[in-house]
């Protein structure tokens, strides 16, 4: 069966009111797709215009003509600002099939309130109100979503967002007043533990964080080189020895002393902690590198040491006052087990290493980190691009 790339538009109303990780947990726990790549995107006139053109001209069921003219209204930009709209991009087999049934459709007609389940995004998100006097006036209309539902208008459309996201910026910029609270941004990683299955981990921590009240203005799919990882953990190497090899030296000798019922002298002690414990130390920072990318630093060839990984995580720029501070308590402390009930890695945390998810732990730290997955560039057109060279 053919792999197939569709989309998932999340709204401008969906975003800011904190729902994308809802929406997320949805779509990658009940379908069988790989999401291969997320950008927070500002939709400016052009795009609106050609978008809602696409959908009236398609003539698509499902109400075309209320989607369009909801495009129209609420994806363009508004008071000098455009609108932060999250563009997922899935792949596998019936793609657009298998994202419609999950995104669910929207009904023209007027529904009891106790006839909706909850069943879709769309039954727990959206919303079409209409006038009671007059079936025909919709007084409030929310998709929610947006998704093609045939492979025909996905590649048509997904070719119009390919032309837009060229020159693109990945970090979406607001117009903050003069008088605004200082504004901190804050990066995090969504590690590869939650990536090996389909699961709504992914975006129940994006809920999670959503508690913050922070936005949400860059995000990206990403897979660590060997290079990438090595250059983002180096400074926890260092540390790793300084903390851990004098801790395994001491069991070393302690071992040692029992089996062999000899006394050790204190000086061989540190001969342990300088061989065994910093071999140890090494070994423990070689598994975070393969945690992250993949790859071990001592068994992955040279050459490719700069190539993406085999493994995935998601990277994630949040915005607002204090941002640093904030995600890190809605985070925990690094040691799951230390985190305080409530926090992320208390919930979903294994270990100090499988520990769900990165954060910044300060506006410096992240400013260093931004560059090394080069957060600035996201391969969502490329992606694009790529898929349908080979539609043609």
């Amino acid at each position: 069966m053919e792999q197939a790339i569709s989309y998932v538009l999340v709204t401008p109303y969906t975003v800011a009111k904190s729902r994308t990780g809802g929406v997320l947990a949805r779509l990658l726990s009940q379908v069988d797709l790989e999401l291969v790549g997320a950008q927070m995107i500002a939709p400016d006139e052009e795009l609106v215009r050609l978008y809602a053109a696409a959908l009236r001209e398609e003539n698509r069921p499902g109400g075309a003509a209320l989607l369009a003219d909801y495009v129209e209204r609420n994806l363009a930009p508004s008071g000098g600002q455009r609108h932060r709209t999250l563009l997922l991009l899935f792949r596998g087999e019936k793609a657009c099939e298998k994202l419609a049934a999950i995104c669910g459709h929207i009904y023209p007609e007027h529904l009891d309130v106790d006839t909706v389940a909850g069943e879709t995004i769309r039954d727990t998100y959206a919303d079409l109100i209409r006038a009671a006097d007059d079936p025909e006036r919709v007084i409030f209309f929310e998709p929610a979503v947006l998704t093609p539902r045939t492979q025909v208008w996905a590649d048509k459309d997904l070719a119009l967002f390919a032309r837009f996201l060229k020159g693109q910026e990945n970090i979406v910029r607001k117009v903050y007043p003069p008088d605004a609270a200082p504004v901190e941004q804050t990066l995090v990683i969504i590690k590869p533990d939650n990536w090996q299955y389909a699961s709504s981990k992914p975006g129940t921590i994006i809920d999670m964080f959503s508690r913050t009240g922070l936005r949400i203005v860059g995000i990206k799919v990403h897979r660590f080189s060997l290079a990438e990882a090595l250059e983002f953990y180096g400074p926890v190497e260092g540390a790793l020895k300084e903390k851990l090899a004098p801790v395994f030296g001491k069991k070393a000798r302690e071992l040692l002393e029992k089996e062999f019922t000899i006394r050790l002298s204190d000086g061989l002690e540190k001969i342990l902690s300088d061989s065994f414990g910093r071999a140890y130390a090494e070994d423990q920072f070689a598994q975070i590198i393969e945690f992250m990318s993949g790859f071990r630093p001592d068994t992955c060839p040279p050459d490719e040491a700069g190539s993406p990984g085999s493994v995935k995580c998601m990277i994630l720029i949040y915005e607002g006052e204090d941002a640093v501070k904030k995600i890190r308590e809605v985070l925990g402390p690094t040691d799951p087990l230390k985190a305080p009930g409530g926090t992320i890695r208390r919930e979903f945390g294994s270990n100090v290493m499988v520990n769900t998810a990165h954060a910044s732990d300060s506006p410096e730290s992240m400013e260093r980190e931004k560059k090394i997955v080069k957060i600035d560039k996201n391969p969502l057109e490329d992606i694009i691009n790529a898929y349908l060279s080979l539609r043609r």
